[in-house]
């Protein structure tokens, strides 16, 4: 079929194979265009590998540290009547690149909440790994089904306290309005950390300790954003800002009780870029427009890509470790800075829906937003009939 983007507010709701393939095969080779990277991990779990920050450490490892991968995500495969997920034609693009090097993947589809496929990760490590060196925990759903009570709890991306109205980017109609977002309850609080917090990256690691498959002195990191002033009413002091508070906690609980393994477990703290999740949150979509004005011109601004292979080589495997004033592993110190935060500002003070062009670059994010689903990339024939059956062997 001919496959074009079917654009319904802030989703895409198809994908498209060799696009996927493409935007996958970019990211390796900027890993590879880094050089080797001599002290990074060998035997890697990805939870929540298939696209955005996992799918960049799935590759960042492989690629960049010739390590063994095993990837959990949960996906839809395409038909010959209709396309799968994004994420499912990045997973299979990684695994073609991947056995064309020589490097050993392998993928469990399903729902990493369950301690179902826990048990299956964990068999598959057993069996193949013998034990994991490196954990990256990189989930993002709007709900999450408890394992042990079967109660489903849904998040919301709402203010604490009082509502907020503030200046929005609308990319339906590519203007300028505002939004107003209702404070949440007490319980859409609590939902919303069950959903979004350390609980699931906590069990993760309980059941992978009590397994024996954690290697002495593994590393696990969970990513977080925690920007500055102009987020905060609806992201860092918001309900997802309390789900992100949790992961703290769980990382110090994770690190106490693996210190026989000497275990280190670390929240990472990353760049504002376009993602899946990103774009479903009201002022992500303009603010990310005026940091890529700001941070493009400065010639600083790193995408997900470029920040996750940072991280792995400054940070989770440097020999000087960056830390912020919270103990997160600090990787998005360029967009923090109190100059470019200040330059934002005043995009975010004056733009209106006659000068989203001149004062922002809308076209860069609306780019990258339609990247995540394979569109918009110069080298594809988005004319060309392709077919939207791509396999994948799973575990």
């Amino acid at each position: 079929m001919v496959i074009k983007p079917k654009i319904r507010g802030f989703i895409c709701t198809n994908a498209h194979p060799v696009g996927c393939a493409a935007h996958v095969k970019e990211q390796i080779e900027y890993v590879k265009s880094q050089g080797q990277l001599e002290t990074g991990p060998k035997n890697v779990l990805v939870i929540g590998a298939s696209t955005g920050y996992g799918l960049a450490s799935r590759i960042t490892a492989a690629f960049g540290a010739g390590a063994k991968t095993l990837g959990v995500f949960f996906e839809k495969e395409g038909t010959e009547k209709r396309t799968g997920s994004a994420g499912w034609y990045n997973t299979a693009a990684f695994q073609a690149e991947a056995e064309a090097a020589g490097l050993w993947s392998k993928n469990i589809n399903g729902d990493a909440f369950s301690n179902e496929l826990k048990e299956k990760t964990i068999a598959t490590i057993k069996e193949e790994l013998g034990k994991v060196d490196l954990v990256i925990y990189s989930l993002a759903s709007p709900r999450r089904t408890d394992p042990n009570t079967g109660e489903t709890y849904s998040s919301v991306l709402k203010p604490i306290g009082n509502s907020v109205t503030t200046k929005n980017l609308n990319t339906s109609k590519r203007v300028i309005d505002e939004v107003t977002v209702d404070a949440a309850s007490e319980e859409e609080i609590a939902n919303t950390v069950k959903v979004m917090g350390g609980e699931d990256w906590e069990m993760w690691l309980d059941a992978l300790q009590q397994a024996d498959v954690l290697a002495d002195g593994f590393k696990t990191t969970a990513y977080t954003y925690i920007g500055k002033e102009l987020t905060w009413p609806i992201y860092g002091h918001a309900t997802i800002g309390k789900a992100k508070e949790d992961l703290d906690r769980a990382a110090a609980a994770i690190k106490d009780k693996t210190a026989n393994l000497n275990g280190e477990a670390y929240v990472s703290s990353l760049n504002a870029v376009v993602t899946q999740a990103s774009s479903a949150i009201p002022i992500m979509p303009l603010y990310i427009s005026g940091l890529f004005k700001v941070m493009k011109e400065d010639g600083t601004y790193e995408g997900t890509i470029e920040q996750i292979n940072g991280l792995f080589r400054e940070n989770l495997y440097g020999d000087n470790p960056r830390f912020d004033e919270g103990g997160h592993l600090f990787q998005n110190y360029k967009e923090l800075e109190d100059d470019v935060q200040a330059r934002v500002q005043t995009i975010w003070d004056t733009v209106d829906s006659d000068s989203i062009d001149e004062l922002t670059d809308y076209v860069s994010y609306h780019n990258e937003f339609l990247k995540l689903f394979g569109f918009g990339i110069d080298s594809v024939d988005y004319d060309a009939d392709v077919n939207p059956v791509a396999d994948i062997e799973l575990v």
